[in-house]
């Protein structure tokens, strides 16, 4: 089929192109012409593995084409896949929805498919044809589909192709079959419902999981102070098939563009409709408080921060992706500036964009080596492979006193160990194996 794909950040970008890559004739519109011009070239303005190649690919193969033109008279389906970021109350800035059906509206020649991937509030999609037909002749019938994305950053052309549903809210029968006839070749199972429970599916799936995070990190504070094992925790009740074990890792938090975001939205549209959703106030609170942790044991560990060197290990808001929003690195790094501390950041692949987030006194290196040399404190961010494999001995050798605040767990208890590191990580024993300062190491 013929589609255009209405905005191209991580959504836009992603299901244009596995669209593309499935066969179909794919325009990825969006406004900024720098943008699409680098795309036009195969070059993803994100981080993501596999998608240029997919790019590349489909592009030469002539299935995909990108541009700013908003004209979609040519057609077959419309999808509308642009941000809908929140607004200082929580609630959704839908700006960018309302002008993306009223582009739409203009062009439109003929009966029209649109089809909604971004994450909106209950009611949008009927809102959204409104704004259409009363922006159209009355003789073009507009047919409007919830087609929710549950895509990871940093796994989403991986997720598109492996998913474990996909999710099709529709008016009509028509609709319901064309979506079945589009997303066919993925091979995946589809589950029809109505336009508003498949919003409310999005939001909803996305509240549990941030729920299972805070709940296992409020399970780490108490082993703790009991001295158990969260990492075992989480695996005895993993294996309950009625819990599972994704999502038990305890650690410093949710960030990204997606759960911090539509939890509050959530709580928003409780409180819109007079429900107290205080579960998922919890959940937030909770989120919010636990990235503070890190900061709070340098502090146990060294006590005054200030003068301190400490390094940040990791940046983006989770591994595979240059993501910034709403990461744990930005309120940290920000503490340990306000502490008086000098700050020294690394992410192999996040640093252009952190220049953007963190504070301006934060300096940046290349390397994890350069990063933690003359540290007093290490504090793992995000747990990046090449942070998980590091050999521990670079703590010991590089470091004034090798302190390492783990807050996503990435080394196990035994390999540490084996070395004299001062080891602190979320929900497990505390390690203090005895090191000698290394005066050597210059800053």
């Amino acid at each position: 089929m013929r589609i255009t794909v209405i905005g191209t950040g991580y959504v836009g970008l992603v299901t244009g192109v596995s669209l593309a890559e499935i066969g179909h004739h794919v325009t990825c519109v969006d406004v900024d012409e720098a943008k699409v011009a680098m795309m036009a070239n195969g070059i993803s303005p994100i981080y993501e593995p596999e998608l240029e190649q997919l790019m590349e690919k489909n592009i030469q193969s002539g299935h995909l084409s990108f541009t700013t033109e908003l004209h979609f008279s040519s057609a077959d389906v419309i999808y509308i896949a642009v941000g809908t970021p929140q607004l200082p109350d929580g609630t959704s800035d839908l700006q960018y929805i309302e002008q993306a059906a009223l582009d739409i509206a203009r062009s439109l020649t003929k009966d029209a498919i649109v089809v909604t991937k971004s994450t909106v509030p209950v009611g949008t999609n009927h809102w959204i044809k409104t704004l259409i037909e009363e922006a159209t002749p009355k003789e073009i019938k507009i047919t409007i589909v919830s087609n929710p994305e549950f895509l990871r950053e940093g796994s989403a052309v991986y997720d598109t192709f492996n998913g474990d549903r996909i999710v099709i809210g529709t008016e009509n029968n028509q609709g319901r079959e064309i979506l079945d006839d589009i997303n066919a070749s993925f091979g995946l199972p589809i589950y029809h419902t109505d336009l508003k429970s498949a919003e409310m599916i999005k939001y909803a799936s996305n509240a549990f999981l941030a729920t299972k995070i805070s709940f296992i990190n409020e399970i780490s504070a108490i082993c703790e102070k009991v001295g158990a094992n969260v990492e075992d925790v989480a695996f005895g009740m993993g294996k309950d098939n009625r819990i599972g074990d994704k999502f038990l890792n305890a650690g410093i938090g949710y960030g990204g563009s997606c759960f911090p975001k539509d939890t509050n939205a959530l709580v928003q549209i409780a409180g819109n409709n007079e429900h107290d959703f205080k579960l998922l106030k919890s959940v937030i609170k909770v989120n919010n408080s636990q990235r503070m942790k890190l900061v709070e044991r340098a502090i146990e560990a060294v006590g005054d921060l200030s003068g301190k060197r400490i390094s940040l290990l990791g940046l983006s808001f989770k591994p595979n992706t240059d993501d910034m929003r709403e990461a744990a690195s930005i309120p940290i790094a920000q503490e340990l500036v306000n502490q008086g501390a000098h700050v020294v950041g690394f992410d192999p692949i996040a640093i252009p964009n952190a220049r953007s987030f963190l504070p301006e006194e934060v300096q940046f290196k290349e390397t994890i080596e350069e990063t933690i040399r003359g540290a007093d404190v290490a504090l793992i961010i995000t747990e990046w492979d090449v942070i998980k494999s590091i050999d521990l001995t670079a703590y010991t050798t590089l470091m004034t006193s090798p302190i390492v605040i783990d807050g996503r767990n990435c080394y196990s208890l035994d390999e540490v160990r084996r070395h004299p590191i001062h080891y602190i990580s979320i929900g497990r024993p505390e390690i203090q194996n005895r090191f000698v300062a290394n005066s050597l190491n210059t800053r």
